[in-house]
């Protein structure tokens, strides 16, 4: 892959495999981060990885002088949703920290004077709210709960850069599985002690994904012209809450016998814990009728692959 892109958000659960990735395919990659000498120390010496401070290039003018000279940007940049109990100033700092760079960014290409190809940005599939057991795709319509209306301004933001010339792709992605870090560990922590435990009724969908195929699909809209707009970053068999589990159960030969209620999640993480208790059955239907091949399309294919290597 010979083509320069800078990434924001390089640090993150996704944005430290894509870079793996990308460089391993022999991309020139430039991360934009807060602190350069922590995100260099993340990765092995290459010749084709830059850091770059945040904080030097934190205006339009300043950031357009760097993107004259790259293909694509991938901006994936965001205060962790499930990072501390939410209130209204932390909530507020994921919006901010969301809507604040990708304006940033499709400012800085609107005043670059070799604009990017591509811009491709994070969302989730929190877009669509409370589902149940309706099948989702990407025509389908938005939520309107607080993560649904972030989703919604955030892929506005990003969208604006269509009228600069760019092509756009939005990922919106489901949970990411990866035993290195992210939501799989906190799911898998009861069976420490020998049980499982679901969230609630255990009824709500569950969209997932392995590392991976989220890794191979940012890659896969990097290179891929036709591919432009939403695009459901989930595997195409999401699974019921307690399904989850007892596969997970099933990989780790556990035991999988109690529910956290709904009233105690509440009580213990407040407002996110709705976030928990509902879902979204959705399906990646515009990856797949691009193309895109997933490597682990199956739940107990994937658990195996992480939890069994």
């Amino acid at each position: 892959m010979r083509k320069k892109i800078l990434i924001t958000g390089a640090t993150g659960l996704i944005g430290t495999a894509l870079t793996r990735r990308l460089c391993s395919e022999g991309a020139y990659v430039k991360m934009l981060t807060r602190n350069a000498k922590n995100a260099t120390g993340m990765f092995d010496k290459h010749f084709s990885l830059e850091a770059l401070e945040y904080e030097k290039y934190d205006t339009p003018n300043l950031l357009a002088k760097i993107l004259s000279d790259i293909d694509v940007v991938v901006n994936l940049a965001g205060a962790n949703i499930g990072g501390k109990r939410w209130n209204k100033e932390y909530k507020r700092i994921i919006y901010d920290s969301r809507i604040d760079l990708t304006r940033l960014l499709v400012s800085a290409i609107h005043l670059s004077d070799s604009k990017p190809a591509c811009l491709i940005n994070a969302s989730g599939v929190g877009i669509y709210g409370d589902t149940k057991d309706e099948l989702v795709t990407e025509e389908s319509r938005p939520g309107n709960d607080f993560l649904a209306n972030l989703c919604k301004d955030w892929e506005r933001e990003a969208m604006k850069a269509f009228g600069l010339g760019v092509r756009v792709v939005a990922i919106r992605t489901g949970i990411v599985l990866d035993k290195k870090g992210g939501a799989l560990p906190k799911l898998l922590f009861p069976f420490k002690f020998f049980v499982g435990a679901y969230q609630g009724s255990g009824k709500q969908w569950l969209s997932w994904i392995h590392i991976d195929d989220i890794v191979s699909l940012y890659t896969y809209a990097i290179e891929n012209d036709e591919l432009k707009g939403p695009v459901n970053g989930t595997s195409p068999e999401p699974v019921r809450n307690k399904g989850f589990v007892k596969s997970a159960g099933h990989v780790l030969n556990r035991n999988v016998a109690i529910s956290a209620p709904a009233f105690a999640l509440r009580l213990a993480i407040g407002e996110f814990a709705e976030s928990l208790l509902t879902g979204q059955r959705a399906i990646p239907e515009k990856a797949v009728a691009a193309g895109f091949e997933f490597a682990f399309p199956d739940l107990n294919g994937a658990l195996k692959n992480l939890l069994n290597s």
